[in-house]
């Protein structure tokens, strides 16, 4: 089942990636292996898949030990300051920095661990009260204040869209968050480049290569609905 799935999502991206005039490299699929045992994410890994999502530190960690070191790991989830310490030299990027205070401590623990942690900055499009994110009108002061903090390398932007049953209705959000980093990316600020738009999950991600996703994140699509009665 799980390899069905898999190749079914690869095959949407390549329609959508086809139907936009985009190279199928140009989009990256994340394989979103929340609540999942290594067991299944091992099955995907040996079809060839090595970019998976987590929205927990601890669940992150915990898998990285497990799994082949190969992986590129996603923090995808919101971030908490006093667990950036466990992440920092293991996520390849964080999805979700939303705050000038949150990279500061990533920024501090990057010091630490000599290294340079790529970031994106989360995003709240649509402004809903249950998400995180910044506003649109807040992010480039933040990117600006990011971009002196020399332990953090911002690649792009990242967004949640709102659930829809009707993914056409997501397309404004991400032509939005699109326009947004061609703005930013227009103001040639040092240390901060918009090559990532990590935007799109299982529901709508078509229409987000559409629209110019250079990531999509897709839990459900490939592993199937989530068990949340496992406790991490």
């Amino acid at each position: 089942m799980l390899q069905e799935n898999y190749e079914t999502v690869e095959q949407k991206i390549r329609e959508a990636c086809d139907r936009c005039g985009r190279e199928r490299s140009e989009v990256t699929l994340i394989a979103v292996s929340k609540t999942k045992p290594v067991e299944m994410l091992q099955e995907i890994y040996d079809l060839n898949q090595r970019d998976f999502g987590e929205n927990k530190v601890q669940e992150l960690t915990g898998k990285y030990e497990v799994m082949p070191k190969d992986i590129r790991w996603h923090l995808i989830g919101h971030l908490q300051q006093n667990k950036v310490k466990y992440i920092v030299d293991k996520a390849c990027l964080i999805h979700s920095v939303d705050s000038l205070r949150l990279a500061e401590t990533i920024n501090k623990e990057a010091g630490k661990h000599n290294c340079t942690v790529p970031v994106l900055i989360e995003v709240n499009v649509a402004e809903e009260e249950s998400k995180f994110g910044v506003k649109v009108s807040e992010t480039l002061p933040l990117i600006e204040a990011i971009s002196l903090l020399p332990g953090i390398s911002v690649q792009g932007l990242m967004t949640i869209a709102p659930y829809v049953t009707d993914p056409e209705e997501n397309r404004p959000v991400f032509k939005k968050l699109k326009e947004l980093s061609v703005d930013i990316e227009n103001k040639n600020i040092n240390n901060v480049t918009m090559s990532v738009l990590s935007m799109g999950m299982t529901g709508d991600y078509e229409v987000a290569i559409e629209e110019g996703a250079t990531m999509v994140r897709v839990g459900t699509g490939i592993f199937g609905e989530r068990d949340y009665s496992i406790q991490k």
